[in-house]
């Protein structure tokens, strides 16, 4: 990873990378009409022109096919058919390689711009207009807007390997004799599809689940848990007993959260899980010396209530 990625994933400076790329389209006249998009530098393993490519059979019509990237083999998804764009006659030859989650993905796209470094904080929740879940933010630019894409949905809608795993009825029920209906979580993603597995799992098992789509609106929700306990001299135990975040979110990011907390001692006892595909071993290394209780990936969902319950029971 670049010495650039590496500092916005340490530090809690809550700014992010962005590639921008074009998806173009065109419109009922046959004019073709730009869309941009962007995704964060961290998931970027490189930028290639498109290699030779290998049909699958019987694939998703948003399965391109295969290519060969050195000594591996990836699966490209033609990224237009899964916006539903209208490219007819358009051509598209970039391919932005992802790597996250632990696995290899390349996007085909039709051009690749640049990288701005921006703040979470100018990177705003979509508008209720803009009715696709597989955008997760807009960035506002003097002459056009930037959809940031969910990924990790995309790609789990594809692939049914990639789906996102629940825990089990056996570990819903690990600790029966205990009531994790007195425990309170709080859960922050900007993916409703990542927010709603998560707190369905726990709401399942039993747990109260607190929801919140990026990391201001999370940090409000523990200050005004924290006023509460102020005016009923309680502990903030008696309110809220984790709190499990994603990294890329609009307005704060999770890093930032993280840090946030950890400079009041009044939630030192709240543990704090990081939920991200970006999850490396070394970045999971520099989230705990942030303060992070722990981190989760995808593959780790399937435990998710025992990780839990290990944490506030």
């Amino acid at each position: 990873m670049e010495p650039n990625k590496k500092i916005l994933l340490e530090s809690g400076t809550n700014e992010l990378e962005i590639v921008e790329f074009r998806i173009d389209e065109c419109d009922s006249k046959g004019n073709v009409v730009p869309c941009y998009f962007g995704v964060n530098v961290a998931k970027v393993r490189e930028i290639i022109r498109l290699p030779n490519l290998r049909k699958v059979l019987n694939a998703h019509p948003a399965i391109s096919g295969m290519i060969k990237l050195r000594d591996q083999v990836i699966t490209l998804i033609d990224l237009s058919q899964t916006l539903n764009k209208n490219t007819d006659g358009i051509a598209a030859d970039r391919v932005i390689v992802l790597e996250f989650n632990r696995i290899v993905v390349g996007i085909l796209v039709h051009s690749v711009s640049r990288i701005y470094r921006i703040s979470w904080e100018n990177v705003e929740p979509p508008v209720k207009a803009i009715h696709d879940a597989n955008i997760t933010g807009v960035v506002k630019m003097e002459d056009r807007i930037i959809l940031i894409l969910d990924f990790e949905k995309i790609i789990a809608e594809l692939s049914s390997s990639e789906a996102l795993s629940t825990p089990t009825e056996e570990l819903m029920l690990a600790h029966p004799s205990v009531n994790r209906g007195e425990k309170t979580i709080l859960v922050a993603d900007d993916s409703r599809f990542i927010r709603n597995t998560i707190c369905g799992s726990l709401r399942l098992a039993g747990y109260k689940v607190l929801e919140a789509e990026n990391g201001e609106e999370a940090w409000d929700q523990v200050n005004v848990l924290r006023q509460q306990c102020v005016e009923s001299g309680t502990d903030i135990s008696a309110l809220l007993n984790l709190i499990i975040t994603d990294i890329e979110m609009p307005r704060m990011d999770g890093l930032h959260l993280t840090s946030l907390i950890r400079k009041e001692s009044a939630l030192d006892l709240v543990p704090v899980v990081i939920f991200s595909s970006l999850a490396s071993q070394d970045n999971k290394a520099k989230w705990k010396s942030l303060g992070a209780s722990d981190i989760l990936t995808k593959p780790d969902l399937p435990n998710l209530v025992e990780k839990a319950d290990s944490l506030v029971l």
